[in-house]
Formats: structure tokens, C-alpha cells, sequence
């Protein structure tokens, strides 16, 4: 058992410290003394209204009978057979009457004032049809629960070096800091104290003087399963403070009060800031290192040989049509621009950027875990071990509801899981598909416009109107992937709320993953691989020919499509959609009250804090967020080579969407539940699989689609002179246009002024001289072995690099392994201690009484906890 007498000098003076501060702060009883904890909402019936004739303590014998036969399932016992009370259940609704809900809620109400919980009912005409019943804990009762929760008391000051550097960090990043209380004395070590129970599962502010009405989930009828039933329509505590100095835009160069926001919304939300503030700290690194390499790009693209060949017009070299009938032929050096693009985003320090993005993951993954350890000891999470959650109140209607019935839901779950699935993933493929008919229709179109300024900016308004198209349909995909993840896994009823969450997270991460980087994906790995030659292309769908990459590679393409899908699912998807939404809701709601604007102004100032909560949507969770971020790091790391402003774009919305997430928690959801969590749960896991996919994809974005690899086999292989002069010439193949089939020659040979014979096409293929023309060369052989040969060269040694990093760096920091030694040696001492003192007084009191009999009478044995 807990010495409570031994911590009541504490929570005694900290009692003290609160009574000298002053009335209490936020929303109170109607005495204006007590403060409101937490609020639930119910519907108040009208009195002209029917209700029911049944007897109420018949329902509550069907009630408990329903209860006994879900704790028989859950407790591994064989079904109730037909003649079981509860089968007569079928015929009573399992969405309660409002006697029912009425006595439901009479019996949890007493529950709480049962447990030392004072309720204040409110039910006036403010907001006709709802019913408020308010919460308050009172001192002793939070005193109580101090002593099943693992809370940290002071015990020792020290005073370390590591403590001063500490103190003098602080104080030079003081401007930084937000301008709230700490979160507690950072000079003192602190004991973990001995508990009874640790069934403290929900909290609204871990603190002494703000502990959670844990009593919700503790009490005989759990509020989830109310909720669920429709007994109260909503649970939620009230905001009250964590605007000024966080949700606001003016702050943002400031660290978040991550401390004060861990109080305020519990551990599992506070672990999530935490890891965006480290998120977007370890973005800046990467950002600067990314502009110097689109620097170096922009400084080096005037010395750059290949793109000085192209732009040469001296050089004259006639390309073949890029599409049948309708493309005529066309002179190299009208890709100059395209070509000097490509420079910007493919030089030899895009290897070197890769090789840091690799790196960089890791070393990101490995300082969360040092900041996630350093919070559990901070905030006493270090013996933390998540117990068995409870079942979801939908797994429970649904269980009453197939042992009523006598129903299977197995089968349906798994044909429509089998059905649903694979169809959205084909309907992704499906929209790529159709993206790629798109640019072969609208450039043949082109072509054949009459319009001169249409057909100068061919390739220009082909990639533009094409990467807009694929953002549109990304963004409309994702609610309809969203939507139809979350009917898969309500198909399948999952038992308890973990469960529920990561198998969502699973299938949402897995469709929209699919949905954002399928375009990509083919734009870097399939387009142009698939064409064939000049007089011997691939067609789909009859005459449709497959695209071609421009002479430069496709490595621009994909650029131009990563950089519009990122920042439009940023700025279009994450920021608008989260700020507009709101503001529309609100201009609907306005528009469909009779009030006018100044008497809506009017009524809302005479609404309390916890009707104006009530008209907050609902707090849906933090898988949208995280989801949000995890596409974010993958645009940021598996393409990384071909575009690397994007931890630059990365760190710049990153910046805005703290904020943007703060002031919805803050201003537009209700206060939710706080939970406790030890870490971020399966989204690590994502993060760790991400960043090892990484590594494979950017070696063969290197290898494959930029022309990184041809340009080293061409210079120390087949140049003379070991320079890049004649690179581009060596890329190019002939052909006789002689050799075209049938109705695919130009309509206008004649486009250039004269007649071609031979035309120039972007292939390793033989001359059209040798024993066998258009065959694959050599040189295609040579190059490829090197792509490949890079690919396992470049994934291997990264890896290793990654590992060694990963080994170097220890997962706990060492100030916070000598503080939890100590702790152990404190706790040792303490124990020790007591040990000592309880022989003393036995010793004493042999002495006293020595002809006191051995046995002792049974009145004074101890009682047990």
C-alpha cells in the first residue's frame, strides 16, 4: 500500500499555494467559485411529448442481462442458448427510449457523486432541446487520485554542469520562448512514487491541480458507451487558455509551450506537436542544403557541355516526330530551354543531396527518439504500459446485435474488403491511364493547331495543364479514399479503439500513398522506357503511341509534377480546405438563422463557455494530421533527387500548419478527451519504412531517369579527349525516314523548308550501316550494367552509412540515463530508510514489552489495501 500520510505535506502546501492565487480561473458553477471540469450534453424532451409506458426496472433487468451475456462473450464463455433471457431482448431497440436514456443517465450521475464528483445541471432556453450537466472535482478528490497516478514529487535540488549549460541556453533563446509558466522546476530531481493504480488512462492536464475526470471511463456505465448509445450526445472539457502565445500567427518564430500544451490536451496530442516542432527543426538543415544545390545548379548551367551542344544551332541536327502524322520534324536546338532547366535539378551534386536526404532521415528518426525519451521522463511516462483498451461502443451494439440475431459478419466483411480494395487501386492506375491519353490526344492536337503561339509552347502546356489535372484528381481521390477507408474498416468492427485507428491509418495510408505518387512513379520509372523506335513504336488502344521523354529526360517532367502536387496539396489541401471549411460552415449556419449579424453577435456574447463549446465540431482525431505530414516526408525524401527545393516548400508550410493545427485545436474542434501515450505509435513505423524506401528510390531515380550515369560512362568510356564534348551526339541514333510504316509519316515533310532523309532519335541503337540496324547497341549493354551496378553500389552504402549513424547515436540521452540511475538510488535509499525506522520502533517495542506473547491477537493484524 501507498503511504498517502507521507505525500499529504506536499499536496497540502501545493492546496495552500492554490487557495493564496485567487478565485479560479474559466468557466464556474453558478456559484462562481467552483470550476467547470468537464460538460456533457443530452437531450431535454419537451413536455408535450409521449413517452413511453414501460416499466423502468424491467428495462434495467434486460440491460443487465444484455451486460452479462457481452461480459460471458468477452470472458471466452459459450453463447447463451435460446431460452436465455436475453433473447427476449431482440424485441426492445437497442437505441435506448428516453425512459431508458433517463435512467441510464440517473444511475451514471450518482456513479460520479458516488466517487466525490459534484454535477450542476443546466437546462435553460439558450439552446432549446439541449441539456448540460457540468463537472467539478474537488480538491480532495483530486488530492485521491494524485496518489493512483504517477505523479513526480521534488525531492532533491542539484546543481550540475549539465544543468548550468542548460540555464544559459535558455536564457540566450529566451526571445524564442513563448511567455507561459513553466512546466515545472528544471533544477530539481524527481522521485517516482509508488502507486496503487495505474488505471489513470485519460487526463486533462496531468498536473496536481488539473487531473481528469478519469471517473468517465471508471464508473459502472462507461460515457463511450453513453455516447454510443445516445444517452449523452457529447463529452468534452472547455477551453480556457494556450491562444495567445501559440495558436497565434504572430508567435511563429517562437518554440511551442509543448509543456503547457501536454497539460492542456493530454499526452497523445502533445506527442504530436512535439514531433512536428522536430519535424520542421530538422527541415531547416535540409532546406539550405537544398538551395545550395539548386544554387550550384543555376551558377553551373552556363559551363555545362550537353546543354551548350543542344543550344548550339551550328549543329543542326534534325529529331524525328514526336507523334504520328500530325508531329512534322523538328531542329535539337528548340529543346535548349528544357535543357537548361534540367541542369537546375540534375548535376552532380543532385548524388551528393540524395546521399544527405538519406542521412538526414536518419538522423531525423534518431533525434525524435531522443526527444520522445526525454518527454516520457519528463512527463513520467518511462514506466508507462498501455493497458488493455476498452471495446468500442459500436463492437458492442454490434455484438448484442449478432448474438440477437444470430448473424455472421465474417463473410460480408471479407468480400467486401476483397471487392473494395483492389478496385480503388485499379481506379488510381485507372486515373494515371487516362492522364497519359490525355497528353498524347492534347499534343497531336497541338500539332495541328494553326494557332503559332499554340504550337510554340507545346511541351510547356502539355506538362502544365497534365501536373494540374493529376492535382485535381489527387485531391478529390483522397476524400473518396478517405471515405471509403474508413467504410472497410467499420465493415469489419474492430474490438477496441487501437485496433480501429491502425488498421484506418493501414488502409488510408496505403490508398492515398497510391493515389499522390502513382503519376510520379510513372514519370520516373515507365515513361519513355516503353516506346520502341521510329517505325517500330508501341501503341495502346489501337493508335495511341506511348510518350517520349524530351531529349533532356523526363527528370523535368517529374519536377514540374512533384512541385505541383506538394505545394498544391499544401496550400490547396492542408491550409485552404482547413481554414475555408470552417468559415463556410459558420457563413451557412449564420445565413440559415433568423438572427441578423448583430443580433448573432448579440446572443453569442451572452452565451457561456460551455454552450459556445458546444457549437465546436467534434474532435475527429489526429490520423488526418499525421497523414498529412507522413505524405509530406515521403514528397521530401523518396524523390528528393529530382527536386530539391522541396524541404525548402516542406519547412515553409510546415511553419504555417503548426499554427493552422493549433488554432483549430484551440478555436474550431472541442476540447477533446486527453489520452496518454508513451510514443506516436504505427506512424514511426511509416516513417522508418519510408525512409528505407528512400534510399532504393532516389538510386534508381539517379540511375534510370536522369542521365547522371550515361554522362560518367560516356566521359571516362567512350569520349576521346575525357570531356563531355560530343556527349550529345553520342545519344542520338539514325533513322531512314524511308523505313516509317505506313500512314505514320509526317503530313508536312516539308515543315523545315527541306526534305529530310535521316532523322535523329534519343536511343542506343547500331547505325544504320551495320550488319544490324536499329538493334540495341553495345553501348545501351554498357550503360545499363552500370545503372544497375550504381543502384546496388549507391543502396548498400547509404544503408550502411544510415546504420553506423543509427549505432553511433545512443536512443536516450545521457543526462536523462544518470538522472533515472539516480532516481533508482534515491528510490533504494528511501526504502532503505523506512526499513530501518520500522526495525527501530520493533525493536523498541520488544523492549517495552517483553513478556508480550509471540502470537498476536487477529483484531491486530494489518488490513490489506
Amino acid at each position: 500500500c501507498t503511504d498517502l500520510s507521507r505525500w499529504r505535506g506536499p499536496l497540502n502546501s501545493l492546496k495552500s499555494d492554490e487557495a493564496a492565487s485567487g478565485p479560479k480561473q474559466g468557466p464556474t458553477f453558478q456559484d462562481g467559485q467552483r470550476r467547470v471540469d468537464y460538460v456533457l450534453t443530452y437531450h431535454v424532451q419537451k413536455p408535450q411529448s409521449v413517452r413511453r409506458k414501460t416499466s423502468r426496472f424491467a428495462d434495467y433487468r434486460i440491460l443487465r442481462s444484455l451486460r452479462r451475456s457481452l461480459s460471458t462473450m468477452r470472458s471466452g464463455g459459450t453463447p447463451p442458448s435460446k431460452e436465455d433471457p436475453e433473447i427476449a431482448a431482440h424485441k426492445h431497440r437497442l437505441d435506448y427510449h428516453e425512459d431508458d436514456k433517463r435512467f441510464r443517465q440517473t444511475e451514471f450521475e450518482d456513479n460520479l457523486r458516488e466517487v466525490g464528483l459534484e454535477l450542476e445541471k443546466d437546462e435553460g432556453n439558450k439552446i432549446p432541446g439541449i441539456g448540460f450537466l457540468k463537472i467539478h472535482a474537488p480538491w480532495n478528490v483530486l488530492c485521491r487520485e494524485a496518489e493512483f497516478m504517477k505523479l513526480k514529487m521534488p525531492t532533491k535540488k542539484v546543481c550540475n554542469v549539465v544543468e548550468r549549460i542548460n540555464l544559459f541556453i535558455h536564457k540566450v533563446t529566451a526571445p524564442l520562448h513563448p511567455k507561459v509558466e513553466p512546466n515545472r522546476p528544471q533544477n530539481k530531481y524527481f522521485l517516482l512514487k509508488r502507486t496503487r493504480c495505474t488505471k489513470a488512462k485519460y487526463t486533462m492536464g496531468m498536473g496536481v491541480n488539473d487531473i481528469c475526470l478519469i471517473f468517465l471511463d471508471c464508473t459502472t456505465c462507461r460515457i463511450t458507451s453513453l455516447l454510443g448509445n445516445g444517452v449523452y450526445t457529447a463529452a468534452y472539457p472547455l477551453h480556457d487558455i494556450l491562444y495567445e502565445e501559440w495558436a497565434s500567427y504572430s508567435v511563429f518564430y517562437k518554440y511551442q509551450p509543448i509543456g503547457l500544451i501536454r497539460k492542456y490536451f493530454g499526452e497523445k496530442i502533445g506527442l504530436y506537436f512535439a514531433w512536428l516542432g522536430v519535424y520542421t527543426q530538422m527541415l531547416i538543415p535540409a532546406a539550405i542544403v537544398g538551395v545550395i544545390v539548386f544554387l550550384y545548379g543555376c551558377a553551373t548551367v552556363d559551363n555545362d557541355i550537353p546543354s551548350m551542344e543542344i543550344c548550339d544551332p551550328r549543329n543542326n541536327i534534325t529529331m524525328c516526330p514526336l507523334c504520328d502524322r500530325a508531329c512534322s520534324y523538328w531542329k535539337l536546338k528548340t529543346a535548349c530551354g528544357t535543357a537548361r532547366a534540367s541542369h537546375l535539378f540534375d548535376n552532380p551534386a543532385t548524388v551528393f543531396f540524395s546521399i544527405f536526404m538519406a542521412l538526414w532521415a536518419t538522423m531525423f528518426m534518431e533525434h525524435w527518439k531522443r526527444r520522445q525519451m526525454r518527454l516520457n521522463y519528463i512527463w513520467d511516462l518511462t514506466g508507462f504500459e498501455e493497458e488493455e483498451d476498452h471495446h468500442r461502443a459500436e463492437y458492442e451494439i454490434q455484438v448484442m446485435q449478432k448474438t440477437l440475431k444470430k448473424q455472421d459478419m465474417s463473410p460480408k466483411v471479407v468480400k467486401g474488403f476483397l471487392l473494395s480494395f483492389p478496385l480503388q487501386i485499379g481506379v488510381t492506375f485507372a486515373v494515371v491511364f487516362g492522364v497519359i491519353l490525355y497528353r498524347i490526344s492534347i499534343r497531336a492536337a497541338l500539332h495541328m493547331s494553326s494557332n503559332p503561339t499554340a504550337r510554340s509552347n507545346i511541351r510547356a502546356t502539355v506538362k502544365g495543364t497534365a501536373a494540374v489535372i493529376n492535382l485535381v484528381i489527387i485531391i478529390i481521390m483522397d476524400e473518396v479514399y478517405g471515405a471509403v477507408a474508413r467504410w472497410l474498416t467499420l465493415l469489419e468492427v474492430p474490438k477496441t479503439d487501437k485496433s480501429f485507428e491502425e488498421r484506418l491509418i493501414i488502409k488510408t495510408f496505403v490508398l492515398k500513398f497510391a493515389n499522390a505518387f502513382s503519376p510520379i512513379v510513372y514519370l520516373a520509372f515507365f515513361r519513355g522506357r516503353m516506346v520502341g523506335r521510329p517505325g517500330d513504336y508501341v501503341y495502346v488502344i489501337g493508335s495511341y503511341r506511348m510518350e517520349e521523354c524530351a531529349h533532356a529526360g523526363c527528370l523535368m517532367e517529374l519536377c514540374i509534377q512533384l512541385c505541383i502536387t506538394m505545394l498544391g496539396k499544401q496550400l490547396i489541401q492542408n491550409n485552404l480546405f482547413e481554414i475555408g471549411i470552417p468559415k463556410i460552415k459558420k457563413l451557412i449556419r449564420r445565413r440559415k438563422s433568423d438572427m441578423d449579424s448583430q443580433q448573432q453577435e448579440d446572443y453569442n456574447m451572452t452565451l457561456e463557455r460551455h454552450e459556445k463549446d458546444h457549437f465546436l465540431g467534434p474532435f475527429v482525431g489526429l490520423s488526418p494530421e499525421y497523414m498529412e505530414m507522413i505524405i509530406q516526408f515521403g514528397m521530401v525524401t523518396l524523390f528528393v533527387a529530382s527536386f530539391p527545393l522541396a524541404p525548402l516548400f516542406a519547412l515553409l508550410n510546415n511553419i504555417i500548419e503548426i499554427r493552422l493545427d493549433a488554432k483549430k485545436f484551440v478555436t474550431e474542434v472541442r476540447r477533446p478527451i486527453a489520452a496518454r501515450a508513451k510514443d506516436i505509435g504505427i506512424w514511426y513505423n511509416l516513417l522508418r519504412g519510408l525512409s528505407k524506401v528512400a534510399v532504393i528510390v532516389n538510386a534508381f531515380v539517379i540511375s534510370f531517369t536522369s542521365d547522371f550515369i550515361p554522362r560518367l560512362v560516356y566521359q571516362y568510356m567512350y569520349s576521346p579527349d575525357g570531356s563531355m564534348h560530343g556527349f550529345v551526339n553520342h545519344t542520338l541514333s539514325y533513322f531512314n525516314v524511308s523505313d516509317f510504316q505506313p500512314g505514320t509519316a509526317p503530313l508536312q515533310p516539308m515543315h523545315l523548308g527541306y526534305e529530310v532523309q535521316i532523322c535523329r532519335y534519343k536511343d542506343y541503337r547500331e547505325t544504320l550501316w551495320s550488319n544490324t540496324p536499329y538493334d540495341l547497341s553495345k553501348e545501351f549493354w554498357a550503360i545499363l550494367a552500370c545503372r544497375l551496378a550504381f543502384v546496388i553500389v549507391f543502396q548498400n552504402v547509404v544503408m550502411l552509412m544510415s546504420d553506423f549513424v543509427d549505432w553511433l547515436i545512443p536512443d536516450i540521452p545521457k543526462d536523462i540515463s544518470l538522472q533515472i540511475h539516480k532516481e533508482k538510488i534515491l528510490m533504494v535509499e528511501l526504502f532503505m530508510k523506512e526499513e530501518e525506522g520500522k526495525k527501530l520502533l520493533r525493536d523498541n517495542h520488544t523492549n517495552q514489552s517483553p513478556f508480550q506473547p509471540r502470537s498476536r491477537p487477529a483484531s491486530h493484524t494489518p488490513s490489506k489495501c
